[in-house]
């Protein structure tokens, strides 16, 4: 009997799924998230697609996490009357905040960031569509930023612009962020992804806004900006998970600086028992390919075997030509990576756990690293006994069994969980344990015989409340 795969795959949902029995497809063939991103489409757009993707997943009778992912303030220049312009090395370009509609003028520009020539100086780098156009301040004359062009190329409407090394002070929500935050409570969204935040105030303040509104869902921050790296720790701390996103990251610190401070954020966030998301350009090529490349191949798995909990496809399944064949391959090479790379046989916590079932999940893996076991069995009322089991990683799977379809859903995040629906015919743990083996029998994940671990709580239905560990036959 082998063991399902650990780390889980985040779709994007977008005109590709939209095409009939595409969304299908896509589940079968094994995401376990799917994002809406409000960067894109309309509100209605958004609830039919939520709908269809809870149509989906209930008909394939799977547990599905739906993720909503904020635009933030991403600053991007405004329109060209002609659409784009050829910017030649050497060339001025005048970035103008005061500059309203369409320009006429190829040298000249406006930015959404009305205050952008406050946040820089002479001498800055600026650089647009993720780094293909660079840029040297010059000059600032009230709210124009007068540049120099370094590096070339074809510049088109409403690009996006970063500088070297952070620093603009784009607030982390903007006026449309707020009303999807709306939005994502109204159609009650597992996870909810926060851009360009800067610190933890940051996150509380988007947690804050959601839970006025009615929502519930967990909080995960994006890391792209360079001052959230000073802050990583806050920001890890005040989120559920948090999401590298290495796109407009890798332009603000640099290419070279990216896979190393990948690998920081990964162990971090692992270390203080939160989730952490790979994101961006993981499989780029299948956009339009139906295989992937050698080399999106080798990043992918080595986002696994850095030990992210899960890595994440966005235009390769919301406007690529191959949706499911994306999720396959991402399934494939998360699948193989694990084989080649199992978990190392000592295990050595970093930090001691602060609270009773971080200590009961602490003992289950240490007595799963030196006691044979087929599996790890969590019965949970919210899903945070799994989630701090997934910390430390397991050569057996965990297999989260609740009544709550909320934390079901949610632990669908988290590497080496799997949710099983359980409702237990009595509070009386002795009976639900013998119950929860029963159910897992009845699914063909336990054979008569195996040997697994089980926590439990002496008061069933309780968040938080797990504090006992037992070693069982099932």
């Amino acid at each position: 009997m082998s063991g399902p795969r650990r780390t889980k795959i985040i779709a994007t949902l977008g005109p590709a799924t939209d095409r009939p029995g595409v969304l299908e497809a896509v589940i079968a063939a094994g995401a376990e998230v799917l994002r809406i991103n409000f960067s894109h489409g309309e509100p209605d757009d958004h609830r039919r697609r939520v709908a269809a993707a809870r149509a989906a997943a209930s008909a394939l009778g799977r547990e599905i996490a739906l993720m909503g992912d904020l635009q933030g303030a991403k600053v991007r220049i405004g329109d060209f009357a002609a659409g784009a312009v050829e910017l030649a090395s050497g060339s001025r370009l005048v970035i103008d905040g005061g500059l309203s509609g369409p320009s006429h003028d190829p040298a000249r520009v406006g930015v959404s960031y009305r205050e952008l020539a406050c946040d820089v100086r002479a001498g800055d780098v600026l650089l647009l569509d993720d780094g293909l156009i660079a840029l040297r301040v010059e000059r600032i004359e009230d709210l124009a930023v007068h540049t120099v062009v370094e590096q070339g190329g074809v510049l088109a409407s409403r690009k996006g612009l970063n500088r070297l090394g952070g620093g603009l002070q784009v607030p982390a929500l903007t006026e449309k962020d707020r009303a999807d935050l709306k939005l994502a409570a109204e159609l009650d969204l597992d996870f909810l992804a926060l851009s360009f935040v800067r610190n933890a105030a940051e996150v509380e303040e988007g947690r804050r806004l959601l839970r006025q509104a009615g929502g519930h869902a967990a909080i995960i921050a994006k890391i792209e900006r360079a001052e959230a790296i000073a802050h990583l720790a806050e920001i890890i701390e005040a989120s559920e998970a948090v999401l590298v996103a290495r796109g407009d990251l890798g332009v603000e610190i640099g290419d070279a600086e990216l896979p190393g401070l990948q690998k920081k954020i990964v162990r971090e966030a692992t270390r203080r028992f939160r989730g952490v998301i790979v994101a961006t350009q993981m499989l780029q090529s299948m956009v339009v390919s139906p295989i992937p490349t050698r080399a999106e191949v080798l990043d992918v798995a080595n986002a696994v075997i850095d030990g992210a909990d899960a890595v994440m496809l966005s235009a390769e399944t919301a406007s690529g030509r191959h949706p499911e064949k994306a999720v396959a391959a991402m399934r494939r090479i998360c699948e193989a990576a694990e084989r080649q790379f199992e978990p190392h046989e000592d295990f050595h916590p970093d930090d001691p756990p602060s609270r009773v079932d971080q200590a009961i999940a602490l003992a289950a893996m240490y007595l799963a690293h030196r006691v044979p076991v087929r599996a790890i069995v969590a019965l949970t009322e919210s899903g945070a006994t799994a989630q701090w089991l997934s910390r430390f990683r397991s050569k057996v799977p965990i297999y989260a069994l609740s009544a709550n379809a909320l934390a079901r859903r949610r632990v669908a995040l988290w590497s080496d969980v799997h949710p099983v629906v359980f409702e237990p015919s009595c509070d009386e743990p002795s009976v639900v344990a013998g119950e929860a083996l029963d159910r897992l029998r009845a699914l063909g994940l336990l054979a008569p015989g195996d040997r697994v671990l089980l926590t439990i709580g002496d008061r069933m239905g309780q968040p938080g409340g797990t504090n006992t560990l037992k070693l069982l036959v099932a």
